[in-house]
């Protein structure tokens, strides 16, 4: 089993940049309820409901 590094630094309500042992791992942007997420390989949509843990997700690789 390995370990792993990741911290996340929030920049107001909107965007999240999150970091790993490598670098930069991924960029969030949007609003509760409504995330868009774009990694190295791919691109995640999060759709959900804000406080119930009830929430709907789309991946999809990344175009180069």
């Amino acid at each position: 089993m390995g370990i792993r590094f990741r911290k996340s630094f929030s920049f107001g309500k909107l965007l999240k940049l999150n970091v790993g042992k490598s670098g930069i791992t991924s960029v969030s942007i949007g609003i509760p309820g409504l995330r868009q997420t774009l990694g190295r390989k791919r691109r995640t949509t999060t759709i959900g409901i804000p406080g119930t843990g009830i929430s709907y997700v789309r991946k999809s690789k990344r175009r180069k």
